[in-house]
């Protein structure tokens, strides 16, 4: 596919990476030239400086021939702009970042009444993330799929954990409960496992069922997972306030430091139900004063990466079973953060990449099985898609033993009419079937590439 990203920021460059593995055709477009030289020199596009918002600059761009075009600058105006220009000067999709609050309750008025196929929101979209985390506090991340009746959650093996040598074939006499071990990290390898895999302390696993069952698996092994009941939060970030208002909904109590004292009076307006405090959440003495050791759970939101690691290193040194969430923005730094062993790390970045690319692949195949839902797990190693099967198929009709499935991928489980299974090899995919795909490749956009 032909595509145009307009804004060479974090998520544009997040993007332009992403969209030229999967061989499309990319031009970016972004006013300052050495963003642009920087794009052109690490990946195989093309690259125009200047205002992704003039009709010039578009048709210089190719937008009569576009299938997308993604705005994803620093304004929200721009970006709408951007759109608005674009369907003027072709027919391509279009997709916008807007993150101002004030334009959240007008998102589908302006989507649906200016022709535009996406808007995206990071801040809100990552506080869902987290709001999902939060159900899962033993979880390093959970990713939802089937309309979120089903999810992938990702923990670690700890020292003493029943699970520690384990075969997976001989799970189901110590833990009993419809989830399925979908992908196991090791140090830097990722295994797809199968019966015979060994697992072992200090492994992060990803597990894929229904979050009932997810629950009882985890009651089971001896890992905590109620919901939490209180979060601090650092940092007055529209993501804390997505977050906070999300949290506040479903009875979860919220503390927010902010050092902007105008911030402050902005958030207690707009949060009632929170508890807003004046200060320093870099000074570990208001932490203390604040009872950071009474929460059970703690969020580093500041806009300053460096801040965010050191202050969630430190809640997590107060010890207990605190659920600690980090916001990271850069890339840079992803093998060194690992190593640090903190709960869960958000990118808002990767979260709006990952829907992009997921609505992208779709546009590959209107007909047939699209990706409905697209998640990277395992540190970006692997991918978890799912897939509606909206019409006749080469991989329906078979047993799944009966199929030539390509090495590396695995059908992780079926959502069919409000029951998960987690199949065997006697199973069939049918028809209107949701079907979850786990695998090391990239590119599939269709089922049927899971065949051989």
């Amino acid at each position: 596919m032909k595509i145009i990203i307009v804004g060479l920021g974090k998520v544009g460059m997040t993007l332009a990476a992403e969209l030229c593995n999967e061989e499309n055709d990319v031009t970016v477009i972004d006013q300052k030239e050495e963003l642009v030289e920087d794009a052109t020199g690490q990946y195989d596009l093309m690259g125009i400086t200047g205002n992704g918002a003039s009709h010039q600059i578009q048709m210089e761009a190719g937008i009569e021939n576009a299938d997308m075009l993604i705005a994803v600058t620093g304004s929200d105006e721009l970006n709408l702009l951007c759109c608005l220009m674009a369907k003027s000067s072709g027919k391509c999709h279009s997709i916008a970042r807007v993150r101002n609050p004030e334009y959240n309750s007008e998102i589908a008025y302006i989507r649906d009444n200016f022709h535009i196929s996406m808007i995206l929101n990071p801040d809100l979209v990552a506080a869902l993330e987290i709001s999902r985390n939060l159900k899962f506090p033993s979880a390093i991340d959970v990713d939802s799929f089937a309309k979120n009746r089903v999810d992938i959650l990702k923990f670690r093996v700890k020292e003493g954990s029943v699970l520690n040598g384990l075969r997976i074939a001989d799970l189901s006499r110590k833990v009993h409960g419809n989830i399925l071990i979908c992908a196991i990290e090791r140090g830097k390898e990722l295994i797809i496992p199968d019966g015979n895999t060994i697992l072992r302390e200090k492994d992060q696993i990803a597990i894929v069922g229904g979050s009932n069952d997810a629950n009882q698996f985890f009651r089971q092994v001896g890992i905590i997972s109620n919901q939490v009941k209180n979060i601090m939060i650092v940092g007055g970030s529209p993501m804390a306030y997505y977050l906070a208002k999300l949290l506040g909904a479903v009875g979860i109590r919220v503390k927010i430091i902010e050092k902007d004292y105008s911030r402050c009076e902005q958030l207690s307006e707009m949060l009632p139900k929170a508890t807003i405090v004046h200060g320093d959440g870099t000074d570990k003495e208001l932490l203390l004063e604040e009872d950071l050791e009474k929460y059970e759970a703690f969020a580093a939101m500041t806009n300053i990466d460096e801040e965010n690691i050191l202050i969630s290193l430190y809640a997590k040194k107060m010890g207990g079973q605190k659920k600690i969430i980090t916001k990271v923005n850069r890339i840079a730094f992803d093998e060194v953060i690992r190593e640090l062993d903190l709960d869960t790390i958000v990118h808002p970045k990767n979260i709006v990449a990952e829907m992009i690319i997921r609505y992208a692949r779709s546009m590959k195949n209107s007909y047939g099985s699209n990706v409905e839902t697209l998640h990277k797990i395992i540190d970006g190693k692997a991918e978890a898609l799912e897939f509606i099967i909206r019409g006749s198929s080469r991989v329906t009709g078979k047993t799944l033993q009966e199929l030539p499935i390509r090495k590396g991928i695995l059908v992780a489980c079926i959502y069919r009419e409000g029951k998960i299974i987690i199949p065997g090899g006697s199973d069939r995919m049918q028809t209107g079937d949701s079907v979850i795909i786990i695998t090391q490749e990239k590119g599939l956009d269709d089922i049927e590439d899971i065949l051989a």
